[in-house]
């Protein structure tokens, strides 16, 4: 296949399509190398749109670490709107990166990082337009080795047809890995084919490779057991875990985004990983044991960041970002540094009971005071407990109260519908602690221009958590309860009319429960979705769940199982569950005992400051828990090049 540009066949089209700035490449910080003067050559793909996909952290730090390898290529691929994917195919232009523009096709690995499942049909999409058959099977070695990873790669059956590889876990050293054993076998003269370079990621233990187990299913539909077919593979693939993050100080250099996406901001990831234990949260559980990068890493990565990308807010990213073992001393040694400047800190992620007048006044320190978020994710004390988020009425009542009196006037507040043992009195118990903000903040401020908004998300079971084996509440039940909630919330009109309320209605978070449990055999689902015109699902304007229930229908009943059978149907403890051969390091049997007390509503400490719980991680893994605090603190810096954020003291008025 040609790696020439196809800019020249794709620039008269632009006009005709909606944001062509998305696909003319050239940001700030973008890398285009030499094509003949390197060895193996990635395209990594988001499969969301531009504005979605580039303020993306895995692939951000991927690129660059790819990039920094001499005789390594890595470029950028994202999917096209339908309007372009129209135009390309009539003018026969294949999936394209938007550094180099060349063709997809070309490259020796595709990697795909998904962060929702409701991706999977944009996979199919690029693939196609790339000339890359869409199942595994079918490509021959003139085909880009297709690996899947982020946190939706967990349970990668329902794509595993179309995945050549995925990895579990994180990605900075497993690249390089691949890297080196796709730089051998080329070397070598691609010894074997496709098939021996696949076999070689395999015997890693740390790639797993779908064509290389077999699934065998039980007459009911369950699963009876899933094993290799070959000597060189394991019976299980392990999760990849990157310890010292201070040793990854990536991205060093953050792209600016041409056109306007969803996070326009320089992000660094303070810390990684997350014991708090709610139940329902697969970040959390498959990302354990916490690391945390130390509080000097921090701060160079905020300054060179900075110089390299004149961003003005800085996003301190974690799970629970307020929960870093010296979250006030990086904020205060922060917002010293940048004082004066148009510099600003965010933390996007912050516990209820984690946030302080402290922490408050240093995030508004220059004087930018936009909205909180906060998620208590249930609304009643006991349906708290079942998901083990311990946090009560009186740390929000009391951390809302903080925010008001510190400037804030809107508050955001995130919660769940149909949770495991949820009733409707659970959810009716949201617009009571909406009301309850409002009159707190209110009393604390003597101002009636308090806002808070509550917004509500489907919850749907996802793989490696305790509730992994619960039946998912149908779209019905979601939609009723939200509806009551909402005649709730307007029932008292003088404090009604500062709660805004913002929720998603339950269908969509069925077909991604359906992706996010199924196995195997849903990839044809998939593939009939996406033959009948399914694109950008995670989009509401494109979503259409009567194309998912038909597909199902045609799809999976002659095989004996349907939509239900794979979201609302409960699991018990002996059912194989599709990702049991892939090790998340975290132990079923826990899982399973966590879920019971979830059931009897017991609740479980956070292990960085308690006694281990055996989950397993840390043991399997061969890892430990990391925490600070250090004792230090970051230093002033003075200005190191043109276009620092930082004020030179002496040119202060």
């Amino acid at each position: 296949m040609s790696v020439e540009s196809v800019f020249p066949q794709l620039e008269p089209l632009l006009p005709r399509v909606s944001k062509p700035v998305q696909y003319v490449g050239g940001e700030l910080n973008a890398t285009v190398k030499d094509w003949d003067a390197t060895s193996v050559r990635w395209a990594l793909m988001y499969p969301d749109a531009y504005e979605v996909g580039l303020p993306n952290q895995g692939v951000m730090i991927l690129y660059e670490i790819l990039n920094e390898q001499p005789d390594v290529l890595a470029e950028r691929t994202y999917a096209v709107w339908p309007d372009l994917e129209a135009l390309m195919r009539e003018h026969g232009i294949p999936q394209f990166t938007v550094d180099g523009h060349r063709p997809v096709g070309a490259f020796d690995l595709l990697g795909v990082s998904f962060a929702t499942e409701l991706g999977y049909t944009n996979l199919l999409g690029a693939l196609d337009l790339a000339g890359i058959p869409l199942h595994a099977t079918d490509r021959t070695d003139e085909h880009p080795v297709v690996i899947a990873g982020g946190h939706a790669a967990f349970n990668p059956e329902p794509i595993a047809d179309f995945l050549d590889a995925a990895v579990l876990g994180d990605g900075e050293e497993a690249v390089l890995e691949i890297t080196a054993i796709v730089r051998d076998w080329k070397a070598e003269g691609r010894p074997g084919g496709r098939d021996e370079l696949l076999a070689r990621l395999a015997e890693t233990g740390g790639v797993y490779v779908p064509r290389f187990y077999d699934v065998e299913y039980l007459p009911d539909g369950r699963i009876q057991r899933v094993v290799p077919n070959r000597d060189r593979v394991p019976y299980r693939v392990f999760k990849r875990t990157t310890m010292d993050l201070d040793d990854w100080p990536y991205p060093k250099q953050p792209l600016v985004p041409l056109a306007e996406s969803v996070h326009e901001r320089m992000s660094v990831e303070i810390f990684r990983g997350c014991t708090r234990g709610c139940r329902f949260c697969q970040a959390g559980m498959i990302t354990r044991p916490v690391r945390e990068r130390s509080l000097d890493g921090i701060g160079e990565m905020v300054q060179k960041g900075l110089e390299a990308s004149g961003f003005e807010e800085v996003g301190l990213l974690s799970l629970s970002s307020a929960d870093h073992s010296e979250i006030g001393e990086i904020t205060r040694g922060l917002a010293d540094r940048y004082e004066g400047t148009n510099t600003s800190l965010s933390l996007p992620s912050t516990r209820v009971d984690a946030f302080n007048v402290d922490l408050a006044n240093e995030l508004s320190r220059n004087g930018r005071r936009s909205g909180l978020t906060f998620a208590p994710e249930g609304g009643s004390e006991r349906i708290r407990r079942v998901i083990n988020k311990m946090v009560s009425e009186e740390d929000l009542i009391r951390t809302v109260t903080t925010a008001y009196s510190s400037g804030w006037r809107q508050v955001k507040l995130y919660f769940m519908c149909g949770l495991p043992t949820e009733t409707d009195e659970d959810v009716l118990q949201i617009a009571r602690m909406a009301q309850e903000v409002i009159r707190a903040g209110r009393e604390a401020t003597g101002r009636k221009d308090i806002r808070c908004t509550i917004s509500i998300g489907a919850f749907v079971p996802k793989p490696h958590t305790p509730f992994q084996w619960a039946a998912q509440a149908d779209p019905e039940t979601v939609d009723n309860r939200l509806r009551k909630l909402r005649a709730a919330v307007n029932a008292d009109r003088s404090l009604g009319r500062n709660i805004g309320m913002r929720y998603h209605d339950g269908k969509p978070s069925l077909i991604e429960g359906l992706l996010s449990r199924g196995d195997r055999r849903v990839g044809r689902v998939i593939e009939r979705v996406w033959r009948d015109g399914g694109r950008f699902d995670g989009w509401s304007e494109y979503f259409s769940f009567q194309r998912w229930v038909d597909a199902c229908a045609a799809e999976l009943e002659p095989l004996g199982v349907s939509l239900d059978w794979f979201t609302t149907r409960e699991r018990d403890e002996t059912e194989v569950l599709p990702w049991d051969h892939l090790d998340s390091g975290l132990d079923k049997e826990w899982l399973w005992a966590d879920w019971q007390d979830a059931l009897d509503e017991r609740e479980q400490d956070d292990c960085r400051w308690t006694p281990c719980f055996d989950c397993g991680v840390c043991p399997s893994m061969g890892t430990d828990i990391q925490v600070g605090p250090s004792g230090t603190a970051l230093l002033p810096i003075t200005p190191v090049g043109k276009g620092s954020p930082v004020r030179n003291p002496a040119l202060r008025s």
